[in-house]
């Protein structure tokens, strides 16, 4: 059932397994007790940092899939994204996974616009469990977005700091956990913010205008906070 952009989900899809994983400076904020993996360095044992990001990607995968104690083969399809062109993180990861994959492309949005099209997807009957995941590594983005690391750039005070990190989740029609009970689907909003190292003020207009964090924000009951 729809209501202009919100749809509200006959079947409430549930979340059944999640898992996080973060780089150290991350891990030593507020949130440190939620994440279920800090790494110790932001390179995680790789050559380069695209490549971590990859690894970021698998490892939450992996985990949220056995946090829901299912097995590998259960899942029908994984929906990822992540900041980088041709969302090259996640479509590497999903080699490594014999899984449907449909590539979401949202920057900040990523995991709400996954969590939303995924719970579409289960309460129409098209899949029954679905993998929706989403990372990005602050190294990568600076190198897509702003400067390389290398270059020693100093860093405007309206500048971002992109997360090191990847999450995943479990959206399954059966089991316990969280519902998903509805999705409000956002529209682009341009406010023509000129300043390219201030993306947040880029975003603020489209999180104004719903009233809510995400461009693409699903809505779920029972969950703690």
């Amino acid at each position: 059932m729809k209501k202009n952009q919100t749809v509200k989900f006959r079947n409430k899809p549930r979340i059944i397994g999640s898992y996080s994983i973060v780089g150290p400076k991350e891990g030593k904020g507020n949130f440190a007790p939620f994440f279920n993996y800090v790494m110790k360095d932001d390179s995680f044992g790789e050559d380069s940092y695209e490549k971590a990001e990859k690894k970021m990607f698998e490892h939450a995968i992996v985990g949220a899939i056995e946090d829901a104690k299912i097995q590998p083969d259960d899942v029908n399809i994984l929906l990822a994204g992540d900041l980088l062109n041709q969302i090259i993180s996640s479509s590497y990861a999903a080699r490594n996974f014999n899984y449907a994959y449909l590539g979401m492309f949202g920057a900040c949005s990523t995991m709400a616009e996954s969590l939303a099209v995924g719970a579409s997807l289960i309460d129409g009957g098209l899949f029954d469990t679905i993998v929706c995941a989403t990372g990005s590594h602050f190294s990568t983005a600076e190198r897509q977005f702003r400067f390389p690391l290398e270059l020693g750039n100093q860093r405007p005070p309206t500048s971002q700091w992109t997360v090191t990190g990847a999450g995943s989740c479990i959206l399954s029609n059966k089991g316990n956990g969280p519902r998903i009970t509805m999705a409000t689907f956002g529209k682009v909003i341009d406010w023509g913010i000129k300043d390219v190292n201030d993306m947040g003020a880029a975003m603020a207009p489209a999180i104004d205008i719903i009233g809510l964090c995400g461009m693409i924000l699903p809505r779920i009951s029972n969950t703690k906070i």
